[in-house]
């Protein structure tokens, strides 16, 4: 996913508040948000920055309002504005933790949030959560192998879900899902963080690296201490409130989750949700951190070691809100399709609306849906399409992974010699004997009997010839022998 394709690279111009990509995101001291003669109103930022906006009914353009901060004024008449146009409105305090969030939502169904309540007891539960998770440890697969071009890792990834499909318990999953996050996480320690020149001299060298995932000042994601991790936090905390929103607009309550545990304070099932979506915010992370420089400007310390966003770069983070809530829409009627067909009275009534994808809306018009084209190897991933990584060869970790693969590979090149090969297994022998029982044979087999990459192995079933030091070993894979 390309971080350039969804956020800006250009600065607000001026004092005024102007929505981009239909987000307005508020911050400073003295908030105010009001209507006047049917106009909303707003006011925002601080000093000589202080900055204002009038928008009509008609044409405004926002989807999305994001107050950052807790100070200022918010009115009942202001709501309701945002109500009437179908606008969400969010609550974030300076450390990116959700506080509140509304926004459009269709009329409960009673017997869908029954079906909810009683998920866990049903089993249904168990299954939904067990999909989610399937899901993000396809997805943190996909990117392992697809940006750090490591297998250790991804193979890790690859047992914890098929060990998945056995666990019986909420505890298991999470389980393996810890295991799998180990192997995720361990792969982005070392990755680098760019600065300008101005600006490298002035950054601490715990900015200069991912590192870990766990801050040191709580031993958990929060309160981050360099920019990476501070950045992934803000927008997991948009994710979280695009869950909320896409949740509530289906009818289903979002405190009532299936893996996170309840708690007073919690959405559990908005936090379900984001699972599997959450690889594809890293990965657009992953590309920004390669694709440019990052700047200090969008960053500042705390005396305790935090590392806080400033507040032009929030709203840039949070003009990415229509990204997730595209990702999320799929998975959210997902799960309540499966809530809806495991009640226990099912009657004739129709399930529930597809509001977030449009899906039933285009078939009722005769418009056909759109197929998502799934590679074989990923086609157990049925409910999202796969997300393309864009891999950056010049980053010096994939380079380092890149090098480390082929050394092997070189090694055995430079030591076979051809008159090893057998005379009768010449070029045309293999193009018109081996080559057409090759394409029958699986990328797994080709890959572990030739000790290659799974996309070499790809190249070879495709039709590609290999080099000559395999042909005898695809000779004896295929059951051909000289003479036939």
């Amino acid at each position: 996913m390309a971080a350039s394709a969804t956020v800006s690279q250009f600065p607000h111009p001026g004092n005024l508040v102007v929505p981009r990509h239909g987000v307005v995101t508020l911050f400073g001291y003295g908030i105010n948000v009001h209507v006047h003669r049917g106009h909303l109103t707003i006011e925002d930022g601080v000093g000589a920055a202080r900055r204002q906006a009038r928008f009509s009914r008609v044409g405004h353009g926002i989807r999305r309002l994001v107050v950052v901060g807790s100070d200022g004024l918010v009115s009942l008449a202001a709501l309701r504005w945002l109500a009437d146009q179908d606008v969400a409105f969010s609550l974030l305090d300076r450390v990116g933790k959700v506080l509140a969030v509304t926004g459009p939502v269709q009329p409960s169904d009673a017997r869908l949030r029954r079906a909810q309540s009683l998920a866990e007891v049903s089993k249904t539960g168990l299954q939904i959560a067990k999909e989610l998770i399937r899901q993000k440890l396809i997805a943190q697969e996909r990117l392992i192998r697809g940006q750090f071009q490591d297998s250790g890792s991804a193979e890790t990834i690859c047992e914890q879900r098929h060990a998945l499909a056995k666990a019986d318990s909420k505890e298991e999953i999470r389980r393996c899902e810890a295991h799998a996050a180990l192997a995720y996480w361990s792969e982005w320690h070392q990755l680098c963080v760019m600065f300008p020149q101005a600006d490298s001299r002035l950054v601490p060298d715990h900015w200069r690296a991912f590192g870990s995932r766990l801050s040191p000042l709580t031993r958990s994601p929060r309160l981050a201490v360099n920019p990476p991790n501070a950045a992934l936090n803000y927008l997991y905390a948009i994710l979280e409130v695009e869950a909320r929103l896409a949740i509530s607009e289906l009818g289903l309550d979002p405190g009532i989750g299936f893996l996170h545990s309840d708690t007073r304070t919690r959405d559990s099932l908005a936090c379900d949700l984001m699972e599997p979506v959450r690889p594809q915010v890293d990965a657009f992370v992953l590309d920004w951190l390669r694709r440019e420089p990052w700047q200090k400007k969008w960053f500042f310390e705390e005396t305790d070691g935090n590392c806080r966003l400033t507040s032009v770069f929030t709203a840039r983070l949070s003009e990415t809100s229509k990204t997730w809530r595209q990702a999320l829409g799929p998975f959210a009627e997902w799960i309540a399709r499966t809530l809806w067909s495991a009640r226990s009275q099912p009657t004739s009534a129709k399930p529930p609306a597809t509001g977030l994808t449009q899906n039933r809306k285009r078939e009722a018009k005769g418009i056909p849906t759109s197929k998502l084209i799934i590679p074989a190897a990923l086609r157990e991933n049925h409910l999202t399409a796969p997300v393309p990584v864009r891999l950056n060869t010049h980053d010096p970790i994939a380079h380092a992974r890149r090098a480390s693969a082929q050394q092997p590979q070189a090694a055995a090149r430079k030591a076979w010699n051809p008159t090893d090969r057998p005379a009768w297994l010449d070029e045309a022998f293999y193009r018109e004997k081996i080559q057409p029982r090759v394409a029958n044979m699986t990328i797994s087999g080709l890959t572990s009997a030739l000790r290659v990459a799974r996309s070499y192995a790809t190249n070879i079933r495709a039709g590609r010839r290999p080099h000559p030091r395999h042909w005898l070993t695809l000779a004896q894979l295929v059951d051909v022998a000289p003479g036939e």
